[in-house]
């Protein structure tokens, strides 16, 4: 019985490499990446080294403390007046402290400045003394920071919305950047973060 001896025909592998390139280059093109996204805030300038650090006092009336322990429970308020709070009223008691309706004694001072528009006319508006202060515990996780940050942010900008309708007929969103620039000086975003506590058990 005669026996086959011809080979298997091998394939050429030469190719692949290409191909797997190719393959390469098309899934990162073709693919989205997604990208993290944190809180928007404008930090300050490192000062010089030899530049003394000074010690900024606030007064009392203008600050309001909001405290997140490591349970996710919110104390807000004055200093030494802090009480617990329900995150669903944070964001009206921070729009109450940051535009200080009734002139209330216990609430931000207010200063008149001016803001210079894109016109060259002049803007006298009473802007807020008040800094909104946000100190966390080691172990308050991220999710209650985050919800707790977006109830401040949210008061802020329904108070620019409001300022923005009166002086500008649109909300903040809406307007040319030159207005929104006079708003954002009106209505100035103060969110101080302090540096977490360390609470013993």
């Amino acid at each position: 019985m005669a026996i086959d001896k011809r080979k298997t025909p091998d394939i050429n592998a030469g190719s692949q490499a290409d191909i797997a390139f190719l393959l390469l280059i098309f899934f990162l093109v073709a693919t989205t990446m997604n990208t993290d996204t944190g809180i928007a805030r404008m930090l300050p300038p490192m000062p010089p080294e030899d530049q003394q650090q000074e010690e900024i006092k606030v007064k009392e009336r203008n600050l309001f403390l909001v405290f997140i322990n490591g349970r996710g429970d919110i104390m807000a308020g004055a200093s030494g007046k802090q009480e617990p709070i329900d995150l669903s009223q944070l964001k009206e008691r921070a729009k109450e402290f940051i535009v200080n309706p009734m002139d209330d004694p216990n609430l931000p001072e207010r200063t008149n400045k001016e803001i210079e528009l894109a016109d060259g006319s002049k803007w006298v508006y009473p802007v807020s003394e008040g800094v909104i202060s946000l100190q966390t515990t080691r172990d308050t996780n991220y999710q209650s920071y985050i919800m707790v940050q977006n109830e401040l942010t949210r008061a802020f900008n329904e108070v620019r919305d409001e300022v923005a309708t009166r002086k500008f007929g649109a909300k903040f969103a809406d307007l040319p950047e030159d207005q929104r620039n006079a708003i954002s000086k009106a209505v100035p975003l103060k969110i101080s973060e302090a540096e977490p506590r360390n609470i013993k058990r």
